[in-house]
């Protein structure tokens, strides 16, 4: 006999996912890379207050953090860091040097001994910062990308590329440090060699531009005394994003660049497989791969319209062969040893894992962070692709998660609850993969819509320029049309819709609370509330002028800067939410949240504000991360008039 389905109203489904699991499974492998043979990778440890782990996989496929806690594997340089390690295998072990998070130093560590520090620490600002090391033993050195705060405020920083000695002789000593370009450029990415050692090729952008919308490719000689002379642009410009250049196995010059309206690959400046999707993205984290040229000709790469694929592409004939297995998304994190290729890949039923591809065979298999069922797969989110038409007739893409549970039906006469989140970036993306966290509401009979709204990547330049200018607009809009649709075709319940996002997914929240009344209530995470503030000081350098192209220069268009702001509106607010932050987030600070609540002062609408200490952007501590995730909930339940079992009730102030 199998088992009986309970009748139960959606939101009362008891579901084995509680806020616990869905905490100890945050975070997925980044910065994957070879050491010798074996395969190596950045991990999330949620467990230890959020540390970054570096795990090795040995010959015989035992998996072991290099370092133990509180060694934390994590750069700030543009403060969504980048790339933060780089080793080599040597006769005695590997030499490894890694960004500590705590102080940002570049440490040296070889098996027996304990990290040595490599750079100094600079009391000026927020110090000295490094990213994407490249190891150079015939040197002496480590060439990395050196970003230094020269004042207090946070855009008193230059970036340059710099090398390290690895005797340590810079640990306490700045001028020990040889700086490699002249910092002409506001920002730079880590130099990639030519094969033969005597050309350096690196990205390079300045402000008001964000790396999506222009950059350019630097080409350089690297003199026998190890400087680069004659820098010059070979590619790019102001309206062309160069996403990402290396070198093939023959010296020539790859490159990807959107100058066609999608991200393409370039060989010496010839298209090598022209098609309307993308083998590039948004450069968000310095080190970020689509690509890598394997030894004997071909590239592997990561590419996709919406979603992507892990292929390996013929630049003889343009043809590419993608990996079989189930993963449906990649992350741009690649590299290569021989004909192997590892990469990291979900699917809407397992989460991110460490995959190697066989470039001969097209063979691919888990090599590390093996997807395990932490609870009966039946209670996984079964997600549809849905693109629906927003206003304007333009097309909206989204991902619906409708509530499922494998014991559980509503009442026939019920609709669904259903929140739409809407993604940060806002340049980025929802992919579609496991993901605990919206499984935490569909098993408990809560829909879950992903939208991915104008502005997003992954569907060409024009989709993501339909943002410029029309943040808080746009984004708004999209989410409420693929919302009322939901409702309109008898998916979702009109009366209970709420929206959720957190940074500049916070924003969106906020500004949907605020300017519709599509939502009965929202959650608002480490949002962008203010955008007058925001533009002027409040946030760090990376972005400090990004709202010129998703507002428009503040000078000449002051007053839609208020217009826009959610705290400018907060009088417009009239329904319950939550607002979550952390103390110590320098991108969207936590005075953005006091000043919208000040301003809700005796409006008498119930919210309820969780500020955590010791958390920046984005929540990495189990405890922090189960409080947030239970306090949603609770909000929803109140609202909705929802009785989701065992939930600790959010206190709501008016």
């Amino acid at each position: 006999m199998g088992e009986t389905v309970r009748t139960l109203a959606y939101g009362a489904w008891p579901s084995p996912i509680d806020a616990a699991l869905t905490a100890a499974h945050d975070g997925h492998p980044e910065y994957v890379g070879f050491v010798g043979d074996e395969v190596w990778w950045t991990e999330p440890r949620p467990a230890e207050g959020g540390r970054r782990t570096l795990v090795r996989r040995h010959a015989d496929g035992r998996e072991e953090p290099v370092l133990p806690a509180p060694w934390n594997v994590r750069s700030r340089v543009i403060e969504y860091g980048g790339h933060p390690w780089a080793a080599l295998a040597g006769d005695t072990g590997p030499l490894v040097v890694f960004v500590n998070f705590a102080d940002q130093r570049l440490y040296r560590w070889e098996p027996g001994g304990e990290p040595r520090p490599l750079t100094p620490v600079s009391s000026v600002g927020a110090g000295l910062r490094w990213a994407e090391p490249l190891l150079r033993p015939e040197r002496g050195e480590v060439w990395c990308v050196l970003e230094e705060f020269t004042g207090d405020g946070p855009t008193d920083v230059r970036r340059v590329l710099a090398a390290v000695p690895l005797d340590g002789s810079a640990a306490r000593d700045r001028g020990a440090v040889r700086e490699l370009t002249d910092g002409r450029h506001r920002f730079v990415t880590g130099p990639k060699l030519s094969p033969d050692g005597r050309r350096a090729a690196w990205l390079a952008w300045d402000h008001p531009r964000m790396p999506w919308d222009g950059t350019e490719l630097l080409l350089a000689e690297i003199a026998p005394d190890g400087t680069l002379r004659d820098a010059r642009t070979v590619a790019g410009g102001p309206g062309e994003s160069i996403a990402q250049a290396d070198w093939t196995h023959d010296g020539r010059l790859l490159h990807a660049s959107d100058r066609t309206g999608w991200w393409n690959l370039y060989l010496d400046g010839e298209p090598v497989c022209p098609r309307e999707e993308e083998f590039g993205g948004a450069l968000w984290k310095l080190g970020s791969r689509w690509f890598t040229p394997l030894d004997g000709g071909l590239i592997a790469v990561v590419h996709g319209r919406g979603a992507t694929a892990l292929g390996i592409l013929d630049p003889e004939t343009g043809e590419v062969v993608d990996a079989a297995g189930p993963w449906t998304e990649f992350t741009p994190t690649l590299a290569a040893h021989g004909e192997r290729v590892v990469a990291v890949g979900a699917s809407p039923r397992s989460a991110y894992e460490v995959v190697e591809l066989d470039a001969r065979t097209g063979r691919a298999r888990v090599v590390g962070a093996e997807h395990d069922d932490a609870v009966d797969p039946a209670y996984y989110p079964e997600p549809q692709i849905r693109t629906f038409t927003g206003p304007d007739g333009r097309d909206i893409h989204a991902h619906i998660y409708p509530p499922h549970h494998p014991g559980c039906v509503a009442p026939g006469d019920e609709l669904p609850p259903y929140v739409v989140w809407a993604h940060g970036g806002p340049t980025g993306r929802a992919p579609l993969v496991l993901d605990l966290e919206i499984a935490y509401f569909t098993s408990r009979g809560i829909g879950v819509a992903e939208v991915n709204y104008g502005g997003s990547t992954g569907y060409g330049r024009p989709y993501r320029e339909r943002l410029r200018e029309q943040w808080g607009v746009v984004d708004v809009e999209d989410c409420a049309a693929v919302a009322l649709a939901l409702a309109e075709e008898g998916t979702a319940d009109r009366a209970r819709l709420a929206v959720r996002g957190g940074s500049a997914g916070g924003w969106t929240a906020a500004a949907s609370l605020t300017t519709t009344d599509v939502y009965a209530c929202g959650a608002i995470k480490y949002p962008i509330l203010d955008l007058a503030g925001w533009g002027t000081g409040e946030t760090h350098d990376f972005e400090s002028r990004y709202l010129e192209g998703l507002i428009g220069p503040l000078a000449e268009v002051p007053a839609r800067y208020a217009e826009r702001s959610p705290a400018a509106h907060a009088d417009r607010l009239a329904v319950p939410f939550l607002l979550l932050q952390g103390l110590d987030d320098v991108i969207c600070p936590p005075v953005q949240c006091e000043r919208f609540l000040a301003r809700l002062e005796g409006r008498r609408v119930p919210h309820a504000y969780l500020a955590f200490e010791g958390e920046g952007h984005g929540f990495r501590k189990a405890e922090t991360m189960v409080r947030a995730l239970e306090a949603e909930l609770s909000l929803y339940a109140q609202v909705f008039r929802l009785d989701p079992p065992g939930v600790p009730t959010l206190e709501l102030s008016k």
